[in-house]
């Protein structure tokens, strides 16, 4: 697996977060549901990173820097053909050396409470990111977890 720096302008990209936002409208409400589009992807304050083998791609992340010391993971996705394959621990990982890498102090993130979500808490708990009050501009929401990891 290779983890490339991604500009977001590829259609397999375009598909795959197209299936990440179609997997949250059944999971969670309009109102609930915080995964960026393509467009807001595309911030200044986002990298955004595609995970490979060959010319298939397999999933994605992204960092967001919140502030120069606490940076946020965003689109966490892994294409459903690749699940269980090690692509999300992959990409975690990078995302982590990254944040650290960039002299981040802390590492937060926003996942669904749905059962659906499951394996993801459980990914990041083995991470060892623990549950915690909202932060940035998120605000209590049954739809919602917050999960942060001290760097």
């Amino acid at each position: 697996m290779e983890i490339r720096q991604d500009d977001l302008s590829g259609p397999a990209i375009a598909a795959l977060i197209g299936e990440h936002l179609n997997s949250m409208t059944l999971h969670s409400p309009p109102e609930s549901i915080h995964a960026l589009n393509l467009d807001k992807l595309k911030q200044p304050d986002i990298t955004f990173w595609t995970v490979w083998e060959n010319d298939e791609l397999l999933g994605c992340g992204a960092l967001k820097e919140l502030d120069d010391k606490h940076g946020e993971i965003k689109s966490m996705r892994t294409a459903t053909a690749h699940l269980r394959k090690g692509v999300a621990r992959q990409m975690l990982e990078y995302i982590i050396e990254e944040a650290k890498r960039r002299g981040y102090e802390r590492l937060s993130l926003e996942t669904c409470t749905p059962d659906a979500f499951i394996p993801a808490r459980k990914l990041y708990e083995k991470f060892g990111f623990e549950y915690c009050e909202p932060f940035a501009d998120y605000t209590l929401d049954p739809y919602s977890a917050f999960m942060t990891k001290v760097l």
